[in-house]
């Protein structure tokens, strides 16, 4: 939503599984491809709200790592090649100055960031791999990434080689002030440090400007020779591996001492031995963050749909070690499948915007699990409110979830569905959100519960209605409407009495004001109409299908002609001179109901083209700013290549060029590329709607999904 600007800081604790191995086959020749995109932020370990950290410069030596709000969230590493120590990633204390390894190129895919740096001795590869395959949801929800380093000779001599990592404390608190202890649990075929608070306050606050200080982080590594996991003060163990390629055994637990004071870091090294002529070596950690519990909704404490089988973070860490050459080459093909289908519907550019915004989306979501086992999905308004499960965020950062299978849509829209029929929700429209991330206990913005203040009843319910027929679309039924149908006539009730000419009320692009009588507006409500009466024929109710699909008709007629000015459709329909994107009638063509002529969506086009400015279309003729999410779905208006990349090419260069160094922004000014608000929200997965239109890919990705 528009308007709430706390500025939130979330950090998250971390964990790590090391693993050591070698490679028979050489490195790969010759230099690695050279980037697309230069992403504003590059994720690193993306997982959920608390669990997001990121490298806000181009070279992961110039800056150190940070949480998605830009506070710190120190990772260090380290290599010693024949005892000359270099960097690979932070700017970490006793570290800094040591020299930096020169770094070849960034590459993000849709589960890996891959670095390279070399030198005239070695070539060093560093990926980060978060294996989030949606056909998978228990993987998708597991919080674990991969860290994996491979070292080849790039002289053709033998070179004596140590890796080093450490993750910094600040993680595991919300303020330095706060406290860690640092334990090492015993986990069969591990070595295993464990961090977290000692007071632990469970899902205790609710907010943007929070970070976890609950839930506990692992550092752990097989029990085998060439690897040590340790804690202790950062700065302390760096100087140590520097010194001399190691760091000293555990001595045991340490006590709970304020992080700004202890600095503390659990750290790994694996001595890679000799790497020689021809082959590659290579070693593996696992951060990893075990939150507990993670939603409060209502009544009820869930926890991470990965937990609900009774698994826990030592089974998950043992499995995760175990899976991890398997899940690296499916995640693999998995990115190049998914790369070659965004960059056949949208070109290169879209493909690599593609790869940024599906680690963005599922990094500001959690995957929880019911008292039933069924999956709950609650996205987060990341600097917006701190708001969950959010209405009009879960509209446009659909797409990416409707790709790649209904049971992930549903998932998202069930908790808003479920509450909405309850005798808490007693007005005869949609509600805008849950409350404040983590405690989905019941809608806070505006009236709340109580009041039509501020509410968006018109948005939310033509948002609603939307989508469940775009479920609908995917499963070829209405089975999941059919659970909330009087729920769904209730809404479209209302807007078939308050939506064609909307009063003046909050909508999602109120950033210049609210406003009357708004015809974009106006247009999800006659597509909504026209998506129930979908619904109602789908459900067996022909005459009240009739009704809808023919008010939804003439709405259609009377909003092309009430909306022309000339050469584009207005802004409000008593504001002749003005102009607003149109992005809401993308779902026209989406869902088959072909309500509007196609000339309308041409002349839009040819406006917009007239119209943008050197990074991107502005939203409307109020002022210069945009949003990066209804660009990409307004770029897919009338269906023609060369339009679509004509837009979508601006949003590629904003994203080059914008000086802000964090998560993908989704509101920004078009003529200076620089952030107006906001940053690492979900909604950029809306960036996803292109592939919906090619119904043979969407098939293909949505069955995959499963029901």
């Amino acid at each position: 939503m528009r308007g709430r600007f706390s500025r939130n800081i979330v950090w998250t604790a971390c964990a790590v599984v090391a693993g050591l191995s070698t490679s028979v086959s050489a490195a790969a020749a010759g230099p690695p491809p050279a980037p697309l995109l230069r992403p504003p932020a590059v994720p690193l370990v993306v997982h959920d709200p608390y669990f997001s950290i990121w490298s806000p410069a181009d070279r992961l030596t110039d800056d150190a790592t940070m949480h998605w709000t830009g506070k710190p969230q120190p990772l260090t590493s380290l290599i010693r090649v024949d005892g000359v120590p270099y960097r690979l990633m932070g700017v970490s204390q006793g570290a800094r100055t040591t020299a930096a390894l020169l770094q070849k190129s960034v590459i993000v895919h849709p589960t890996r960031t891959v670095y390279t740096f070399a030198n005239a001795q070695i070539q060093v590869t560093l990926t980060f791999l978060t294996p989030s395959l949606p056909s998978n949801l228990d993987l998708l929800s597991r919080p674990v990434t991969y860290l994996m380093w491979q070292v080849a000779s790039a002289d053709g001599a033998s070179h004596r080689v140590q890796v080093y990592v450490d993750c910094g404390a600040e993680i595991a608190v919300d303020t330095p002030e706060q406290a860690v202890g640092l334990d090492y649990p015993v986990i069969s075929g591990l070595q295993v440090a464990r961090i977290g608070t000692p007071d632990q306050p469970v899902l205790q606050r609710a907010g943007d400007d929070l970070r976890i200080d609950w839930g506990y982080g692992y550092l752990a590594a097989p029990a085998r020779p060439g690897v040590r996991v340790v804690g202790g003060q950062g700065s302390q163990l760096r100087r140590s591996f520097l010194g001399d390629g190691t760091v000293q055994a555990p001595a045991g637990p340490l006590a709970a001492t304020p992080v700004a004071k202890s600095r503390l870091a659990m750290a790994a090294v694996w001595d890679l031995g000799s790497v020689q002529r021809g082959s590659a070596a290579s070693c593996w950690g696992m951060l990893a963050y075990d939150d507990v519990f993670s939603i409060r909704y209502f009544s009820q404490d869930l926890r991470a749909y990965w937990r609900r089988n009774g698994a826990t973070m030592d089974t998950v860490l043992v499995a995760a070690a175990r899976e991890r050459d398997e899940l690296d080459a499916e995640s693999e093909a998995f990115d190049r499948e998914l790369m070659q289908d965004l960059e056949r519907a949208g070109g290169p550019r879209y493909a690599a915007i593609g790869a940024l915004a599906f680690r963005q989306t599922f990094a500001s979501t959690k995957l929880a699990a019911d008292t039933n086992g069924q999956p709950l999905l609650f996205p987060k308004e990341h600097f917006s409110g701190g708001f969950i499960a959010t209405v009009d965020v879960i509209y446009p950062m659909a797409p990416q979830y409707l790709l790649f299978g209904p049971a992930l849509t549903k998932a998202m829209l069930v908790p808003i569905l479920d509450y909405a029929k309850s005798p808490r929700w007693t007005f005869p429209f949609a509600p805008h959100d849950l409350g404040k991330y983590p405690q989905a206990t019941g809608p806070v913005y505006g009236g709340g519960e109580k009041t039509e203040t501020n509410q968006m009843p018109v948005e939310e319910s033509g948002n609603m209605l939307i989508l469940v027929a775009a479920v609908a679309q995917a499963e070829g039924h209405a089975g999941f409407a059919e659970r909330y149908w009087p729920l769904l006539v209730k809404w479209a009730e209302y807007l078939s009495a308050k939506g064609f000419d909307p009063e003046n009320q909050l909508c999602t692009d109120d950033f210049a004001g609210h406003l009357a009588h708004n015809v974009n507006l106006s247009a999800k409500t006659i597509i909504a109409l026209g998506a129930f009466a979908r619904l109602a024929e789908l459900h067996g109710d022909g005459a009240l299908a009739k009704e809808y699909r023919t008010l939804a008709e003439q709405f259609a007629a009377r909003w092309t002609k009430e909306s022309d000015d000339g050469d584009h459709s207005r802004l409000a329909f008593d504001r002749p001179g003005t102009w607003s994107q149109k992005y809401n009638l993308v779902w026209d063509r989406l869902l088959g109901l072909n309500l509007f002529p196609s000339a309308v969506a041409k002349k839009e086009m040819a406006f917009y083209l007239r119209t943008q400015h050197q990074f991107g279309l502005p939203l409307d003729n109020r002022s210069l700013y945009t949003k990066l999410d209804w660009t990409l779905w307004s770029a897919t208006l009338t269906g023609v290549q060369a339009d679509f990349e004509a837009l979508t090419d601006r949003v590629f260069t904003f994203l080059n060029k914008t000086p802000q160094r964090v998560p993908m922004t989704d509101w920004f000014w078009t003529h200076d590329a620089t952030k107006v608000n906001f940053q690492a929200r979900p909604v950029v997965g809306g960036i996803f709607l292109r592939l919906l239109y090619d119904r043979p890919v969407w098939r293909k990705w949505a069955d995959r999904g499963g029901r």
